[in-house]
């Protein structure tokens, strides 16, 4: 019985994206544009990243490499951060 009701809800969705394809009525109501929004922001911003990562490749491939920049210390040595002697505690 159950399977009979599956298959008229399957028919009565189908039948009614048909007819709506038919009258050109996409967006009827207000989910229908919210979901079209939502989905049309998250592949502009897939597109938008895969530009940024094109260009990025384009333009940094043939620039020079910087030489490590050599950093020197700043502040105070933080002497708990040091390992231990190697002889020990008791000694």
């Amino acid at each position: 019985m159950e399977a009979m009701s599956r298959s008229s809800d399957l028919e009565y969705e189908i039948h009614n994206y048909l007819s709506s394809l038919e009258r050109r009525k996409f967006l009827e109501n207000e989910w229908d544009i919210a979901a079209f929004a939502i989905i049309l922001t998250f592949v502009g911003t897939v597109l938008l990243l895969l530009l940024m990562v094109l260009i990025h490749c384009c333009c940094n491939c043939d620039a020079p490499r910087k030489s490590k920049i050599s950093r020197r210390k700043v502040g105070i040595d933080n002497l708990a951060m040091e390992p231990f002697p190697s002889r020990g505690w008791r000694e």
